[in-house]
C-alpha cells in the first residue's frame, strides 16, 4: 500500500524525537502562565551535547522593554504597537533588527497552523485523500464545513488550513499521519529540529489548550522554514480557491491576510485569535533584495495589519543599517531528509493506494510503540467571516 511516510525512518525517527520530548525537551521544561500572560522559564540554547549556552538568538535578547540599537540618534524610532511581543528580523541573514518579550511565552492562535503545514507538508502526498472523522467535523470554529466519512484531497486541506484557517482541515490533516496524536508529535519534533524551545503544541489547529504556548521568537523561526518551502508558498498566497465539502456541493475560500493584495512585496501570513491568546500574526515581505519576517504576539484585535504594516516599513528603512540585537538561529542536523515524495496523479478515489482512514485513537505511547515496531481561534475580525465563504451555485 501506498505511504504517506517517505520511509520507514521517518516514523521512527518522528516517534524518537516525541518521546524525547515528552521525556525532557527544553520546550517542555517550562508551563504556560494563567491564559495569554507568559510563562516564568527562561527556555535555554541546547547544544548537540545538552549544555546550556545563554538564551537562544543571543544574550541581548534578554534585554526588558523593546531590544534595538539605533544605529544614530535620529534613526526611525520602533513603532509603537498594542502588542505583548514582537520581532522583526531578516529572513536571509537571520539578523534580528527589533524585539519586545521575544521568548515570553503566549498562546499561538491560528498562527500555530505555520508549524502545522511547516510539519507536514513534506511528509503528506498533496494528491492522496483523507476521511473525515468524527473529531474533525465536530471542532467549532472557524471551519471549512468537512463531512462525516467523506474524502479530502490533502492538497485542498492545506489550502483550507491556511487561507481561511480550517480548524476541521487542521484536524484532519493531522489525522492523515495515520492518528492525531502522531501529527502533534511531528510538530513538535520539527519545533525542537528547528530550535523553537520555547514552542509546545497540543492542538494543530491552535486553539487554546492547556501547556500550548510559543514565542514571538520561534514563531519567526518558523516562519523562515515556512519560505523555504514553495508548497507551502503556493498554498499560502492564494488569492482564492473552490474547496469541494461534497462531489455536489463546493464553496469558494478567500485568503483572510488582507496584507497579501494591499502591501507592496508581501509574501505570505497568517493570522491568529482566541480570547486567551487575543490577536496573533505572522507576515513576511520582500523589498529590494531583503525579505523581513514580523510576529506579532498578544496583540489587540483589529490592530495587527496596522501593527505589521508599520513594522515592515520601518524594518524596510534599517535593515542593513542597523547593528542586530540577535540572530534566528539554524536548525538541528536533520537525521531524516524533510523532502516529499514527488507528487503523483491520485488514481480513482476507491483504490486504496490513496485511501487513508483518519484516526483519532492513539497517544504518545502508540506512537513510540508505532516506530519501535517499524524501524526500531476565531478570525480576525468580520472581514474573514464576510468573505471566507460562498457556496457554489
Amino acid at each position: 500500500m501506498r505511504t504517506f511516510w517517505r520511509s520507514a525512518a521517518a516514523v521512527a525517527a518522528a516517534a524518537t524525537a516525541a518521546v524525547a520530548l515528552a521525556a525532557g525537551c527544553p520546550a517542555a521544561a517550562g508551563s504556560a502562565g494563567p491564559a495569554g500572560k507568559p510563562g516564568r522559564t527562561a527556555h535555554r540554547a541546547v547544544t548537540a551535547v545538552g549544555g546550556a549556552r545563554g538564551t537562544v538568538g543571543g544574550a541581548e535578547l534578554t534585554r526588558p522593554g523593546v531590544i534595538v540599537n539605533y544605529p544614530s540618534p535620529r534613526a526611525p524610532r520602533v513603532p509603537k504597537i498594542p502588542a505583548g511581543a514582537f520581532v522583526v528580523a531578516d529572513a536571509t541573514t537571520g539578523q534580528v533588527l527589533a524585539a519586545m518579550k521575544p521568548h515570553a511565552l503566549y498562546g499561538p492562535a491560528s498562527t500555530l497552523k505555520i508549524l502545522t503545514a511547516v510539519s507536514l507538508i513534506p511528509v503528506l502526498n498533496p494528491d492522496a485523500t483523507v476521511v473525515a472523522s468524527k473529531r474533525a467535523v465536530s471542532v467549532e470554529p472557524d471551519v471549512v464545513g468537512l463531512k462525516l466519512g467523506y474524502r479530502y484531497k490533502i492538497a485542498d486541506l492545506f489550502r483550507a488550513l491556511l487561507l481561511i484557517s480550517g480548524n476541521d482541515a487542521a484536524i484532519a490533516l493531522a489525522e492523515a499521519t495515520g492518528s492525531l496524536d502522531k501529527g502533534i508529535a511531528l510538530m513538535n519534533a520539527e519545533a525542537h529540529h528547528l530550535q523553537a524551545y520555547d514552542t509546545v503544541a497540543r492542538q494543530p489547529n491552535g486553539l487554546d489548550a492547556s501547556g500550548q504556548h510559543v514565542s514571538a521568537y520561534d514563531e519567526a523561526l518558523i516562519a523562515r522554514r515556512a519560505l523555504q518551502i514553495p508548497a507551502f508558498l503556493g498554498y499560502d498566497r492564494t488569492p482564492s480557491a473552490w474547496f469541494p465539502i461534497t462531489p455536489k456541493q463546493r464553496i469558494e475560500l478567500f485568503n483572510e491576510d488582507r496584507l497579501l493584495t494591499t502591501y507592496r512585496g508581501f509574501i505570505g501570513g497568517k493570522t491568529g485569535w482566541t480570547t486567551p491568546a487575543m490577536a496573533t500574526y505572522v507576515g513576511t515581505a520582500r523589498r529590494q533584495g531583503h525579505t523581513l519576517i514580523v510576529t506579532l504576539l498578544h496583540a489587540v484585535p483589529g490592530t495587527l495589519f496596522t501593527s505589521a504594516t508599520a513594522m515592515l516599513n520601518w524594518g524596510f528603512r534599517l535593515d542593513g543599517k542597523i547593528r542586530p540585537v540577535g540572530q534566528l538561529v539554524s536548525p538541528l542536523p536533520s537525521p531524516v531528509a524533510h523532502r516529499a515524495a514527488p507528487a503523483r496523479p491520485a488514481p480513482a478515489a476507491r483504490r486504496a493506494a490513496t485511501q487513508v482512514h483518519a484516526s483519532s485513537s492513539g497517544g504518545i505511547l502508540m506512537l513510540f510503540i508505532v516506530g519501535g515496531i517499524v524501524a526500531g481561534g476565531l478570525a480576525v475580525g468580520a472581514h474573514g467571516l464576510a468573505r471566507r465563504r460562498r457556496s457554489a451555485p
